[in-house]
């Protein structure tokens, strides 16, 4: 479900009232533990943090007026998204997340190649999200983003 919302602050304002502490919950984790040079806003519908033109002009590559996607948090409609691409792109981290996933939440991780989907607000384990957004510096997504697409 995207939204049309042109802040996260909109977006937040028009969730379901079940979703909006989890996601102002997720949205402060995110806040307090993403590394300095990310820059929150909206993309693709969603909650987005991404690396910005000022600091990366090219932008993204699919639309280079986009700039450089990273993280985005969503509100669909049976569960909380979180896409991580930093999972998706470096195994070792991905491998990290699976293995710790168990340690915080005791019912089995529901995720895609970057997505990790939260269907019970009450399994969101916070303190792992948190500690997975301080594991990715904007110098080192640039680095395995510009390694994967000039492949």
């Amino acid at each position: 479900m995207t939204s049309d919302a042109k802040t996260p602050e909109e977006y937040i304002a028009n969730l379901p009232e079940d979703r909006k502490e989890a996601i102002e919950k997720l949205r402060k984790v995110i806040h307090d533990n993403l590394p300095k040079g990310f820059q929150e806003g909206m993309g693709y519908g969603m909650m987005a943090y991404f690396v910005p033109h000022s600091t990366y002009p090219d932008g993204y590559h699919c639309d280079p007026k986009t700039p450089l996607p990273f993280m985005n948090l969503a509100s669909q409609k049976n569960f909380i998204a979180l896409y991580h691409s930093g999972i998706y792109a470096k195994k070792e981290l991905h491998d990290w997340f699976v293995g710790e996933y168990p340690k915080y939440v005791k019912t089995k991780l529901d995720m895609g190649k970057s997505c990790i989907r939260f269907k019970n607000v009450k399994n969101i384990p916070y303190e792992l999200i948190g500690e997975l957004c301080t594991k990715m510096t904007v110098e080192e997504w640039i680095d395995i983003y510009e390694t994967a697409i000039k492949k």
